[in-house]
Parts: C-alpha cells; structure tokens; sequence
C-alpha cells in the first residue's frame, strides 16, 4: 500500500506543479521535454537499466506507443489543468478507470468478488458526482477532458503490459518509455526553435526538473504497486485514482480556491467508500 500512496502524491503534485506554473510565462512544451529528460537521468542513476536484458521479443511496440501517448496525453492534461482546473482533471482523468478495469476483467482475467464490484460501482457513481458541472464551470469545454480520459485508461493497460513482462526489468522497460517520450519532445520543440523562433526560458527547466522528479515517482511507484498486488490489477487501478481524485480535490479546493457543488462533495464520500471497498476486497 505504500507504493500506491506514494504514487497517488507524485500524481497529484505535477497537477498542482501545472497549475502554479501558469502564473509564469513558461513553454509547456519544454517543460513537458525538460520532464522526460530528468526522468531519464533519474531512472538511469537510480536503477542503472540493463539495456543488454532487451532482445529481440522486448514488447517494443508497447515502448513505443508509450512513449509516443505519454508527452501527447501530458499536453492534454496541461490544456485541461488550464480549462477546468485540478479538481475537474483529476477527475476526468481517474474516470479512465473504466478502460483498465474492464482490461482487468477481460484481458487479465482477474476474479471479481462481490466486495470489489460494489466498491467499483461506488467509485464510478463517485467520479459522475465529482465531474457535475458547477455554476462556475458551466462554460468549460469538456473537450480535454474526455481526451485525458481515454488517453490514460490506454496508457494503464499498456503499463500494465510491461509491469507482466519480466524478462526485461521493468526499471529498463521505464527507461525505454522515457527515452522514447523525450526523443519525441525534442522534435517538437526543435522545430519550435526553428521555424516558430521559440526562445528558451530557464525557468521552464526548473518546472520540467520538478515535474520530471514526480512523474519519475508516480510512474515508478505505480509499476512497484502493480507488482506488489500482481494478482488483482483492479486493487492498483481503482485506489490510485479513487486516491488522487480525493487529494486532488483537496488540493485544489484549499490550494486554489476552485468550486466544488454539494453533488461534487458527494462524490468524494462515496469515493472513500469505494476505497475502503477494494482494499477490504484485496485483504479478504
């Protein structure tokens, strides 16, 4: 369970990174290339991956559509942070549950008992209360959003693929993802530089070592977590974003002053519930 908390704070601390990084000029973009490139010097100091372990059958193709999805999800996250705010996006975003439970169920054929449906349908009835509008964000487009949603139910499954395939060590597995994130961000802003003459600002590097550092965490715990409850992915997929959807809340009602409605706060008792649900399912 440690893993999965430690997980849920790094999640929730790039939102609050994010959010804070708007009262600078700052280039998301860099910062996003910044992120993977702390990342990889973080996972390659701290794990020194065994790059010799991968052969020919490593799931590269699941490298690389991790690596190509993450920095584009990130950049929807960012633009939905902006529309709607943390509480909303954290929300949207632990939504995505439904892809990977669904994954756990049919893919991964996990064993469902009784205690885990009724928590999982706590937690879904939880994130529709969490996600109803208020009068303040009546106006906001749901358009980010809905692409954060079925951007990270995809990147969960795909993680999880990697989490099962322990011929290569998933600390070389998460060094590839990042490895391929950034070669990828560094086209993009490459030709910012170039032909759209973007300038480069310091204070992007200091957001993109500090969102690098966390997601270097959420992401590493997050696999350690997967490990740790091997046989029940659903206990990792349904407590992490139960768990980052109440902090982030948190975060963003005290930190932020944004407006949650009574239906929101709703949601976020029968988001304890749900945990208290699956947990009890896992140690039953």
């Amino acid at each position: 369970m440690l893993y999965l908390i430690l997980s849920i704070i790094c999640s929730v601390s790039v939102g609050i990174i994010f959010k804070t990084s708007r009262k600078y000029e700052n280039n998301n973009f860099q910062i996003v290339l910044f992120n993977y490139f702390f990342a990889m010097l973080f996972c390659l100091f701290a794990f020194e991956p065994r790059l010799s372990a991968i052969d020919e059958n490593a799931p590269f193709v699941v490298y690389g559509s991790l690596g190509v999805l993450l920095p584009v999800v990130f950049m929807f996250l960012i633009a939905s942070i902006k529309n709607i705010g943390i509480v909303k996006t954290d929300a949207a975003q632990r939504l995505s549950l439904f892809i990977p439970i669904l994954a756990a169920w049919f893919i991964f054929k996990e064993e469902f008992t009784t205690s885990k449906i009724i928590g999982i349908l706590f937690g879904f009835s939880a994130l529709f209360c969490i996600l109803s509008k208020t009068k303040e964000s009546s106006q906001s487009s749901w358009k980010y959003p809905l692409l954060v949603f079925l951007g990270f139910g995809v990147i969960d499954i795909l993680f999880k693929k990697i989490a099962i395939y322990t011929v290569v060590p998933y600390t070389t597995s998460l060094f590839m993802v990042f490895a391929i994130a950034f070669l990828i961000m560094a086209i993009v802003v490459l030709y910012q530089q170039l032909i759209k003459k973007e300038v480069f600002n310091f204070k992007n590097l200091l957001f993109g070592f500090l969102v690098g550092l966390f997601n270097f965490g959420n992401i590493l715990f997050y696999l350690k977590a997967h490990h740790a409850f091997s046989e029940n992915p659903s206990t990792v997929f349904a407590g992490m974003n139960m768990g980052v959807i109440i902090l982030g809340s948190l975060a963003g009602v005290i930190a932020f002053k944004e407006k949650l409605s009574k239906l929101n706060y709703v949601g976020l008792l029968l988001a304890l519930i749900s945990i208290v649900l699956i947990v009890f399912a896992q140690f039953k």
